[in-house]
């Protein structure tokens, strides 16, 4: 591993450089969200309402079909850390070519569902007729970039598995830069409308996965990638499995249970909508920042996990739980501050900004609570546990959150926005608690299956 990038997790301040591997993670989400609104500004003030209305629509169905792959990448990072902090370089070896050889056959798969199956999902989907065909269009030109999607994804979990999450970012910034240029390009010199949008988007991703490649490929520690060796490893696929699966059905379960929530919102009208999405846009930088220390969270505890310093996972969780906490209160309640002017971006309609508001007025005020419930997750799988949490979390964030709309919510004294928007900090509370109860119970197994006090 090239020392300049290198964290040592298992020694060392926990505080100081989880913070350090986290910054970068934040930084890339944060510019992954800035080049999405990039894509959606580019076409909708080029190319029409239509084209963007056709990219918008692609979103959900996207988020839908990629969340069961990405979710993969979890597993291939905690195996990859495990490995790597119990300096077993034969199986990380084996780790390495494994994911990288899943995420090309991840990326093939969904790039044939994406092509083929492009208008029928669509339709299932009820997208806008007058805006179905510029939506199968831009749905298979973006499938055609998936494996380089998937291979990013891999590439980047490796990586951050060993505490570089610097050099991801600097691909992902150079290959954004591009795609915006590519955008502008094909958009506007070109006039090909959401075509255009779809391959500047496709070509990114293949150079970013192309930088990714080249890195392991130059590393000369044990995630050093070679591609004549790339093959399967039986035992290292159905542990990566065992790992990632869960966390992938997790997310797409989630996104199934969105489209019920947004169905819910949809009924209030346009500009409940509207507000609704704006909000949620701005909810999404907040999101992130968190997220990066629940992956912060996932690759320290499987490091230490694999090291067997089992004590430290406590410390991690601590720190990790400390930040996500400080971030969420700090952020989201930045966001309800300046709610009116950030909303004013999206819409100067102030009905849809007064809808806006209520939104972020609920969730963004308590959004350090989804932060700690997702740390809890992280520090569970980072010791092995990725079925109980999915389990916690389908039912405690996922079903109950439907269950609080099929009943509550049907209340005709409750039936309203705010209703709806409550499901969110009451679930996450829930689930968090249950996750806490969780994860004491696992990690005092883990103490005592390896003979050590507690």
């Amino acid at each position: 591993m090239n020392k300049k990038y290198e964290i040592d997790m298992c020694r060392g301040s926990v505080f100081k450089k989880m913070l350090l591997f986290a910054i970068p993670l934040m930084c890339s989400s944060i510019l992954q969200l800035l080049f999405n609104a990039a894509d959606i500004v580019v076409v909708g003030r080029f190319a029409g309402d239509n084209a963007l209305a056709a990219v918008g629509s692609n979103s959900a169905l996207i988020n839908l079909l990629t969340n069961l792959f990405v979710g993969l990448s979890i597993g291939s990072n905690v195996l990859t850390a495990q490995y790597y902090g119990a300096k077993k370089d034969t199986d990380l070896k084996e780790t390495v070519h494994t994911s990288m050889l899943i995420s090309i056959y991840s990326g093939l798969i969904l790039t044939v569902i994406g092509i083929l199956g492009a208008r029928v999902l669509l339709e299932m989907m009820q997208a806008p007729p007058e805006v179905l065909d510029l939506a199968v269009l831009y749905l298979r030109i973006y499938f055609v970039g998936m494996t380089s999607t998937m291979v990013y994804n891999f590439g980047s979990a490796i990586l951050r598995a060993v505490g570089d999450t610097k050099r991801p970012l600097y691909y992902l910034l150079g290959a954004g830069i591009i795609n915006v240029i590519l955008n502008l390009f094909f958009v506007i010199a070109c006039k090909m409308g959401v075509a255009g949008v779809a391959l500047a988007t496709a070509v990114s991703q293949t150079i970013s996965a192309v930088l990714v490649v080249r890195c392991l490929i130059q590393e000369q520690s044990g995630i050093h990638l070679e591609l004549k060796e790339l093959a399967i490893s039986k035992e290292k696929f159905f542990r990566i499995m065992r790992v990632g699966l869960p966390a992938g059905f997790q997310g797409t379960v989630f996104s199934l249970s969105n489209v019920v929530i947004q169905s819910a919102v949809n009924s209030f009208g346009n500009i409940a909508v509207a507000g609704n999405s704006a909000a949620a846009n701005i909810e999404g930088f907040v999101y992130m920042a968190m997220n990066a220390f629940y992956q912060a969270t996932i690759s320290f505890t499987s490091q230490n996990y694999g090291a067997s310093q089992y004590k430290r996972i406590y410390k991690i969780l601590f720190a990790g739980e400390l930040y996500v906490i400080i971030t969420g209160m700090i952020l989201g309640n930045l966001a309800v501050f300046l709610g009116d002017s950030l909303l004013g971006i999206y819409s100067p309609s102030t009905e849809v900004i007064a809808a806006g508001m209520a939104r972020l007025k609920i969730i963004c005020t308590v959004y350090a609570l989804c932060g700690v419930m997702d740390v809890l997750v992280g520090a569970l799988r980072g010791i092995g546990y990725s079925v109980v949490p999915m389990i916690v979390s389908l039912i405690g964030a996922c079903g109950l959150r439907l269950l609080w709309v099929a009943t509550i919510f049907k209340i005709p004294q409750y039936h309203n926005l705010t209703t709806v928007y409550l499901s969110y900090p009451i679930t996450w509370t829930i689930t968090l608690t249950v996750h806490a109860i969780t994860f004491a119970v696992a990690a005092h197994k883990v103490l005592q299956s390896r003979n050590v006090s507690v």
